[in-house]
Formats: C-alpha cells, sequence, structure tokens
C-alpha cells in the first residue's frame, strides 16, 4: 500500500508503541480529533495517544487509501481491548511540508 511517509510512521509507530516515532510525524502545531476530543499540539497528542494505548491496548492496521486535494484517508482494522474489536475505523489526515498537520479519527 502506497502510503504518504508521514502517514506510514503514524501507523509503524503505533504497532511498535514508540510514542516518539508516532510524534515525530506531526508538525508542532498538529491537531488531532478522536472520540468526541480535541487535542491540539504535539505533547497534548502525545497524552492521547498514550492514555488509549493504555487503555484499549489497540493496534491500527492500514487496508486502504484514498487521497483527494484535501488529505488522505486511511481505512484501518483496528483490534485491542475494546467492545466489538476488531472494527473498521477510518482515519483522514491532512499533511503540510511532509507531516500530519491533522488527524480525525472515526
Amino acid at each position: 500500500m502506497n502510503l504518504p511517509d508521514a502517514v506510514r510512521a503514524y501507523f509503524d509507530a503505533d504497532q511498535s508503541a514508540d510514542a516518539k516515532a508516532l510524534i515525530g510525524a506531526f508538525s508542532e502545531t498538529a491537531v488531532v480529533r478522536d472520540e468526541g476530543a480535541t487535542y491540539e499540539g504535539l505533547e497534548p497528542i502525545r497524552l492521547w495517544w498514550l492514555e488509549a494505548k493504555r487503555k484499549y491496548s489497540h493496534r491500527a492496521e492500514p487496508i486502504s487509501v484514498t487521497g483527494d486535494g484535501n488529505g488522505i484517508s486511511v481505512l484501518a482494522t483496528v483490534s485491542g481491548n475494546f467492545p466489538n474489536s476488531p472494527a473498521q475505523l477510518g482515519f483522514r489526515f491532512v499533511l503540510e511540508k511532509g507531516t500530519i498537520s491533522e488527524l480525525e479519527i472515526g
């Protein structure tokens, strides 16, 4: 599957539970939207991801990707400690200068 470098880095870091590598895929001013909450900046994003890993022990595996002029959408199979696992979730990325500036999950 042909994913942009930052998106590939996000999923690789998620699968290996590497918070430092995951944060390296984001811009300084990135925004993440997940489960009705918004996280702005690298430290809030890092804390969101660590808490989600602790809570769900999840792992996301991309299964398809589409792109348009506004971003990249990835459908992934997410498995972990949550009801109805595994589930397919959409990840919508906006990239700027080779890093993730926005991510919306759901």
